[in-house]
C-alpha cells in the first residue's frame, strides 16, 4: 500500500483533517493575544542557573496540536497535500487578521464602550487586530509546519516508513523550535510581548509543545493506522523536491 501523490484524487477525510488544522490554528491564535498564562512556578534556579518562569500565550494550549495534525498529513497523504492544507491555514489566518483588523477601526457602539470598550478590545485583542501576533504566527507557522512536514517526510522514505515516532518527534523537535523563536521574536518586535518575558516564552513554548508531541504519539500512531487503512494510502515522497512555495 505504497504510493506517491503525482495527480489529484478523492480522499475521504482529508477534508476534515483540514478544517481540524484549520480550527486549531485560528483559535490558538486568538488564545495567544488574549491572555499570558502563568502556573506559579520556575524552571532551573539551582547550580547558578537563573530561574525561569513557567509562563506562556494561552495559544500554547491548543497549537501544538496543530502539529500533531500536520505529521498526520504527511505521514498519511505525503508533502504535496500537507503543502496544500498549510498553505490553506496561511490564508484562513491572514484573512483572521484582517477582520479584527477592519473591526478596530470601525467606529464602536455608544453602549459597548461602556461596558467594553476600545481599550479592552486592544488589550485583549491587539495582536490580532493590529497584526502583531498574526504576523509572528504566520512567520512562525510557516517555517516551523513547513520544516517539520519535509523533516518527516524525508526520513519516512530514509528509514523505509519504520519508527513512526524517530519521525513525528524528530520533526517536531525541529519544527516547534523554528516556530516557537520566530513566533516570540516577532511579536516582541511588534510590542505584542515584553522582552522581559522572551526567554521565558521560547523556553516554555518549545518545551510544552515538544511535551504535547510525546504524550500525542499513541494517538498519532492510532489515527495514521487508521486513517492509512481506510484511504487505501501510504505516501512515500521519494521525489519531492519540497518546494514550499506551491500551492
Amino acid at each position: 500500500m505504497s504510493s506517491s501523490i503525482s495527480s489529484p484524487r478523492s480522499y475521504r477525510y482529508l477534508d476534515l483533517v483540514m478544517a481540524a488544522f484549520v480550527a486549531i490554528l485560528i483559535v490558538s491564535n486568538v488564545a495567544s493575544s488574549a491572555k499570558i498564562v502563568d502556573l506559579g512556578f520556575s524552571l532551573f534556579g539551582v547550580f547558578g542557573i537563573p530561574a525561569v518562569p513557567l509562563a506562556f500565550d494561552g495559544g500554547t494550549l491548543l497549537f501544538p496540536l496543530a502539529y500533531v495534525f500536520g505529521d498526520v498529513l504527511t505521514e498519511v497523504y505525503g508533502f504535496r497535500a500537507g503543502r496544500r492544507v498549510i498553505w490553506t491555514g496561511f490564508c484562513a489566518l491572514a484573512l483572521a487578521s484582517l477582520v479584527f483588523f477592519l473591526l478596530r477601526l470601525l467606529p464602536a457602539d455608544a453602549s459597548w464602550e461602556e461596558y467594553a470598550g476600545s481599550a479592552a478590545f486592544d488589550a485583549i485583542l491587539g495582536g490580532m487586530s493590529t497584526g502583531g501576533i498574526a504576523l509572528a504566527s504566520l512567520l512562525g507557522y510557516w517555517v516551523g509546519e513547513f520544516s517539520n512536514s519535509a523533516i518527516l517526510s524525508r526520513i519516512k522514505v530514509l528509514m523505509k516508513g519504520k519508527f513512526l515516532w524517530v519521525r513525528t518527534i524528530g520533526s517536531t523537535l525541529v519544527g516547534e523550535f523554528l516556530d516557537s523563536l520566530v513566533f516570540v521574536t516577532v511579536a516582541s518586535v511588534t510590542g505584542v510581548f515584553g522582552w522581559e518575558l522572551f526567554v521565558t516564552l521560547v523556553l516554555t513554548n518549545y518545551l510544552f509543545k515538544c511535551l504535547i508531541e510525546v504524550i500525542m504519539t499513541p494517538i498519532t500512531y492510532l489515527t495514521v493506522r487508521k486513517l492509512k487503512q481506510k484511504e487505501g494510502i501510504d505516501t512515500f515522497d521519494r521525489e519531492e523536491k519540497y518546494n514550499p512555495f506551491r500551492f
